[in-house]
């Protein structure tokens, strides 16, 4: 206002000097102009612009991470002067890392939520009910379920995709070792194994793999396929009695004890991680291994190989039928967080994210099992090699969750890999772990923050009505 002011005047002096030196009579006779020059109205300060609202995403998914962060560029570069998104993408102890967040109040604005962490941050109190937020149109085509991503009659995520596991299998080193089909029971699984080892060991080629640097993360893409197919809660919850009983987990663990006692497991597999394994897979040195759904998107870009590979339904632990396979994870995806400071925003965000294109496109694309049908319907079938096999099949259901525990000790999945390691009674192993599980259970329905209701009448293929 100062600039333009000076500027004003400026050519107001300048006017006037030009009209005396353009005056023949001396400067004498000039008419003197006693008025003062008429003030310039002074104008109101421009309002300050609003700032922009930054929100932190965090996820531990990283095979669909290029696709994710397009689409969050794309919402940045849709709302430059408002909102921008950073988003995090993590690996390893995703719940710690969230725990310490909202414990330091550093918290991010929108996370990622999943069946196993969903009931954890509810209780905690890290997720921010949704309900408010929701058109009723959202309320239609999103739905909740109670336990899984309603608590309390409070929604808290919406679901989107859901995930299923499939045995992913090297056709060349199969044919090479003279397996003529995937396994179909664990027993069937060993031999293969073996097999591919007795013929492929002088090459670097091996039977098996799965990534036991976390042994979480390779038990949970093992384990909570082969158990459901043989009838087991994944979890190794029995919905009947409504405890933990751990006795057909020990049952599958042996036979993979059993590969790493026979060498066809590849070896520095207790420090493989998932990205390393399918850099192996890619370069045909591992026989079979099991995973999720975005593997055949894995292999489209991130780890583009030449080698022959199919996928088969898991195996059975001993040939059991009347199991039903679990579509898991498919009642949550992102959920607000309750300490943060620009909710409108990040609701802004995750509806963009839930949007028909955005979803439509993450399942075209093989990222994902998209279980909402008005996207199922109009969305164009992928041509990504592999994904049919990962579909929905005729017995595959959504199972009840598990309540969350903690342990006092070692949780299951560390437990169960020392064996594999260092062997044991096997029944003393499976004995204390129902014991420490179930004592925790206990403990959190006496603090009430868990409700067990036994179904005595359950059967797996009442999932399938």
């Amino acid at each position: 206002m100062l600039k333009k002011s000076l500027i004003v005047m400026s050519c107001f002096i300048l006017i006037f000097v030009l009209a005396a030196c353009g005056n023949n009579n001396s400067v004498n006779e000039a008419p003197v102009n006693n008025e003062k020059p008429a003030e310039k109205p002074v104008e109101a300060p421009a309002e300050k612009p609003a700032e922009k609202v930054v929100l932190n995403y965090w996820t531990d998914d990283r095979h669909d991470a290029d696709y994710i962060q397009a689409t969050v560029d794309k919402f940045n570069a849709d709302h430059a002067d408002s909102i921008e998104v950073k988003i995090t993408v993590m690996s390893e102890n995703y719940t710690q890392a969230v725990d310490i967040s909202f414990a330091s109040n550093q918290p991010p604005d929108v996370m990622r939520v999943k069946a196993a962490n969903t009931t954890q941050f509810t209780e905690k109190g890290f997720l921010e009910p949704i309900d408010a937020y929701m058109t009723e149109d959202m309320k239609t085509k999103f739905s909740g379920v109670e336990g899984v991503n309603i608590f309390d009659g409070k929604q808290y995520s919406m679901p989107s995709t859901g995930n299923t596991i499939r045995m992913i299998y090297n056709l060349d080193l199969f044919d090479k070792a003279g397996v003529t089909n995937p396994p179909t029971t664990l027993q069937e699984m060993v031999d293969a194994a073996k097999k591919i080892t007795a013929v492929g060991k002088a090459d670097g080629e091996y039977g098996f793999a799965l990534p036991f640097k976390n042994p979480g993360s390779a038990f949970q893409r093992s384990m909570r396929a082969i158990l459901p197919v043989s009838g087991v809660h994944y979890d190794s919850f029995d919905l009947k009695t409504g405890k933990y009983d751990f006795t057909r987990l020990g049952e599958a663990v042996e036979y993979f004890k059993q590969m790493k006692d026979d060498g066809s497991m590849l070896p520095g597999s207790e420090s493989l991680d998932i990205d390393p394994l399918r850099a192996q897979f890619a370069e045909g040195k591992i026989g079979m291994y099991m995973s999720y759904a975005s593997e055949p998107g894995v292999y489209s870009t991130q780890f583009p190989t030449k080698i022959n590979w199919n996928v088969a339904p898991v195996p059975t632990i001993n040939g059991e039928t009347d199991g039903v396979s679990a579509v898991l994870g498919a009642g949550v995806w992102l959920g607000m967080s309750a300490k943060s400071e620009h909710k409108d925003a990040a609701w802004t965000f995750m509806a963009y994210m839930y949007s028909d294109e955005v979803l439509q496109a993450y399942h075209e694309q093989g990222l994902g099992l998209v279980v909402l049908p008005h996207i199922v319907e109009k969305a164009a079938k992928s041509e990504l090699y592999g994904v049919e096999g990962f579909q929905i099949l005729e017995r595959e259901a959504i199972w009840p969750i598990a309540p969350a525990v903690t342990p006092e000790g070692k949780n299951v999945y560390d437990t169960f890999f020392e064996y594999m390691l260092t062997g044991g009674d096997l029944a003393k192993v499976v004995e204390g772990l129902n014991t420490s599980y179930n004592a925790a259970l206990d403990k959190e329905i006496a603090k009430g923050t868990v409700t067990v209701q036994p179904m005595p009448d359950f059967s797996p293929e009442g999932l399938l009505k």
